[in-house]
């Protein structure tokens, strides 16, 4: 018998699948990527990050290998730190290719 979610297609329309994210969340496992200083913009808005703000987050990204994107985006999300809206696109891109819909 095939299980509920065995039938679950990634509508491919967030930067991390939510079914990911849901399994994610529900481990409660944080995993870092070198980026624990990143934890001080917990709870802030997507557009309140300055350009120096936003660059931090730049340099983590391509720091990592590109298949490590969607997992850091998961731990951001557990730890609460928002994606700045300036490096939004630079990180669907990373995930997009990652998943070959590019």
């Amino acid at each position: 018998m095939k299980k509920k979610e065995d039938n679950f297609v990634c509508c491919g329309q967030h930067a991390v699948c939510e079914r990911e994210s849901l399994l994610a969340a529900a481990s409660r496992d944080i995993e870092y990527y070198e980026d624990e200083e990143l934890d001080r913009f917990r709870g802030r808005a997507t557009d309140s990050f300055s350009d120096a703000e936003t660059e931090e987050f730049r340099e983590v990204l391509y720091t990592m290998r590109p298949d490590e994107v969607a997992g850091w985006i998961r731990s951001l999300t557990l730890r609460e730190v928002p994606l700045p809206d300036g490096i939004r696109d630079e990180v669907l891109v990373f995930v997009e290719e990652q998943r070959g819909t590019l």
